[in-house]
């Protein structure tokens, strides 16, 4: 039997017989040494739970828990609710496994509702400490000053044109200046605002219009108002990219360069955020919600197509938005989707949506609306390539219920772009195949019909060569293809490509036909297509080509006769115009969809930099060389208020608006050049009073020297001595001439 304590002889415990320095006990201290959790930085202070009893505490721990376990790990143990006279105090300190996860908490669950009465607020420990420690609270209450009132401008005001005219804004970027200007048609534009070194790499409007966004080496700033002032900022040192949800609620930063934070702190960043890469803000209170760090790409040997293109090493936006803000996703490329929930930011379900091979995913740009489904869903679209014996598939997803609503599988894929419509109507799936021996390749249009009972999809495979551009008309159901005989690559002179305009065939009612071949311009240099956000009108252009800066105007609606063709078609197409810019960069359509802008950037071409501004019939409006032209960028608007009876009553009396507007224009002309004819009568007028001054001076000082008023008199005045003389002049007039022919 071992001995006890008490039972131990003194010579046992002699210290005379041993020395404590010279045992080496360091394996049994590893082994066995308890790890204490230095100060407080794994616990945080939960206010404003409800008061409760003792017999009602385990059951308030246990729903608190259901909250405290989506962020981290805590056990019921670990939850101190202090209580007083039986009851509760209202708060509680929970501790959990690491300090990271008690940051997540604070982030994730302050100002989060616990019920219909009740709302969290979450707050570290040593933040408490921190802030709270003695002497740093008064004891005596002081109210807080409340200061006064002050109305702030009006961030949407830009949608009241002060001329009455309806006229959208634009911002330009050449040299060190940025300003905001309103487009004047052919006169030169009117300026609002003028600022050097406004950015110091780019210049990005909102999607909405409401803010003008600057880019730092110390972060983001974002710029509205009459005034143009400061109305938030986003320090995240040394951004390189940014993006912006649908509806303006939320940003996206990204740096390539990962963030540091320093010692002494940072003035919106924490701890959790160093070593990050993208952080998400909410833009109202301009504070970030999460933060994440680059993802490592697969390498081409990973790749499981092996004729698949490998995606650029930091793919962007890296983040995607749903159409209404609730939900941002992010892709690990081949193995999953992580969904997101907005404000939260926690993980949908808590779990990775796991998709084997992932290769790219889209959001519907719009909340579909599935016949037969009611209750409320986001789509977004993914693809897979091929693994093994298994086919590439494309898939559609809803969210959040994470069902699988329609899939369709794929052979020989090369690689697969998705293109949404704008109302989520029409899903394309550019699909590159290429033959058994990979030597051709060719390319289908998987056309998913979204609305329709059960998605099905249309094939077109008519197209012979690869489709190098893809647009669908917003808002319509017409689109327009680019393609070419040779693979597209950096070649010495681009390859003569192919334009294709598709259209549906008429059907009954509402019902839309299928999707047929309408038109095909060949031998063309064109590589890009536009739009006009109102449908109808489309720029097919050839931009960033030193060879070419072709600009085609065409209508899709054209009211002239239709060709016999095309009768059962649901278009009727017309080139209106082209143009030529030459070193023509970027082209983009203002917001109502009147005027067309190409500029020749710096930051792509060299030479010849500036603008040029065309009407939606492809007439040059006006042009501007610029010296260092660097960016154009169209003022966006908010959707209209407007119902759709209220604009449909609008399209069915636009001829008589027609006439006022015209009447207005024409008002406007000749108001412009009666200016003008009296600025010069103004000038004559002023010419004719000098001259008039002048000669009564220059009489004065004759009359003084005493010549005559008038030089004109000294010349005709006879000498006083000499004879006169007589000049006798002989004029010589045929009265009458005749001709007669001697035989």
């Amino acid at each position: 039997m071992a001995p006890s304590f008490d039972h131990l002889r003194d010579a046992d415990v002699d210290e005379d017989d041993y020395d404590e320095d010279e045992i080496d006990i360091s394996d049994l201290r590893e082994k066995y040494e308890v790890q204490l959790e230095q100060g407080y930085d794994t616990f945080v202070v939960i206010d404003g739970l409800p008061e409760v009893t003792e017999e009602q505490k385990p059951k308030l721990v246990k729903f608190l828990l259901k909250k405290l376990n989506q962020i981290g790990k805590t056990k019921e143990d670990q939850v101190y609710m202090p209580m007083e006279n039986g009851k509760s105090l209202r708060f509680a300190f929970v501790e959990y496994s690491s300090p990271a996860e008690a940051a997540a908490a604070v982030r994730q669950l302050d100002m989060v509702p616990l019920d219909k009465k009740h709302t969290l607020r979450v707050n570290k420990m040593t933040d408490i400490d921190r802030y709270g420690r003695e002497g740093r609270v008064d004891e005596q209450y002081v109210p807080p000053k409340i200061e006064e009132f002050t109305e702030k401008e009006h961030l949407r005001s830009f949608l009241a044109d002060p001329s009455g005219r309806g006229r959208d804004q634009f911002a330009m970027y050449r040299g060190d200046l940025v300003g905001v200007f309103w487009n004047n048609e052919k006169d030169p534009p009117e300026n609002i605002v003028d600022r050097q070194h406004w950015t110091e790499s780019f210049v990005q409007w909102s999607p909405l219009g409401t803010y003008l966004v600057s880019v730092h080496q110390q972060g983001v700033q974002l710029w509205g108002g009459a005034s143009w002032s400061r109305q938030k900022r986003f320090a995240h040192p040394f951004v390189n990219m940014l993006d912006f949800s649908p509806s303006e609620k939320y940003i996206v930063t990204w740096s390539n360069r990962p963030i540091s934070i320093p010692d002494e702190g940072h003035p919106q960043l924490s701890l959790d955020e160093d070593g990050k890469n993208y952080v998400i803000w909410d833009v109202e209170t301009a504070k970030p919600l999460r933060s994440f760090a680059n993802l490592d790409l697969p390498s081409a040997n990973d790749s499981h197509a092996p004729g698949a293109k490998q995606p650029p090493k930091f793919p962007w936006p890296a983040f995607k938005w749903s159409s209404d803000d609730k939900y941002v996703a992010r892709m690990t490329q081949g193995s999953s989707i992580s969904v997101y929930e907005l404000p939260r930011m926690g993980l949908l379900d808590k779990t990775t949506i796991k998709i084997e091979g992932v290769m790219d995913f889209e959001w519907a740009p719009s909340t579909p609306q599935r016949e037969g489904v009611k209750q409320y869903e986001q789509l977004f679209c993914f693809w897979t390539p091929e693994i093994g014996s298994n086919p590439a598939k494309v898939g559609l997803m809803s969210i959040p219920s994470k069902q699988i609503v329609r899939s369709l599988n794929l052979f020989s894929v090369t690689d697969a772009k998705l293109h949404w419509q704008s109302d989520a109507t029409y899903l394309s799936v550019k699909v590159d195949r290429h033959s058994k021996s990979k030597k051709s390749q060719a390319t289908t249009l998987e056309i998913f019909r979204i609305r329709e009972k059960g998605v099905p999809v249309e094939v077109v495979d008519t197209i012979k060569d690869t489709v190098i551009n893809f647009a669908w008309e917003p808002k319509g159901d017409r689109f327009v293809i680019i393609t070419t005989p040779e693979p597209a690559g950096p070649t010495a002179v681009a390859p003569k490509t192919s334009v294709a305009f598709f259209c549906p065939e008429k059907a009954k009612g509402s019902a839309v036909g299928n999707f047929k071949h309408l038109r095909t311009l060949e031998k063309k240099n064109s590589n890009a297509i536009y739009w006009s956000p109102r449908g109808r009108f489309v720029v097919v252009a050839t931009v960033a080509n030193q060879q070419s800066s072709d600009l085609e105007f065409y209508d899709l609606d054209f009211e002239g006769e239709k060709p016999e063709s095309d009768k059962d078609l649901t278009a009727n197409l017309q080139l209106m115009n082209m143009a030529d810019h030459y070193g023509v960069t970027d082209i983009q359509w203002d917001p109502s969809g009147r005027f067309v802008a190409s500029w020749a950037s710096v930051w792509k071409h060299a030479m010849e930099n500036g603008y040029h501004v065309y009407d939606f019939k492809g007439e040059l409006l006006r042009e501007e060389h610029i010296d260092k032209f660097r960016q154009w960028l169209w003022r966006p608007r908010p959707p209209t208020l407007l119902t759709k009876d209220e604009q449909k009553q609008i399209r069915k009396n636009l001829r008589e608006y027609s006439k006022i507007f015209e009447q207005e224009d024409a008002e406007r002309g000749a108001s412009a050049d009666l200016a003008v004819v009296e600025a010069r009568r103004r000038l004559l007028d002023e010419w004719l009073a000098w001259r008039a001054s002048v000669e009564a001076e220059l009489e004065e000082e004759r009359l003084a020297r005493g010549l005559p008023k008038h030089p004109a008199e000294a010349d005709v005045k006879l000498p006083e001595t000499g004879e006169e003389q007589v000049i006798e002049e002989i004029v010589e007039e045929v009265l009458e001439e005749s001709e007669e022919i001697v035989p």
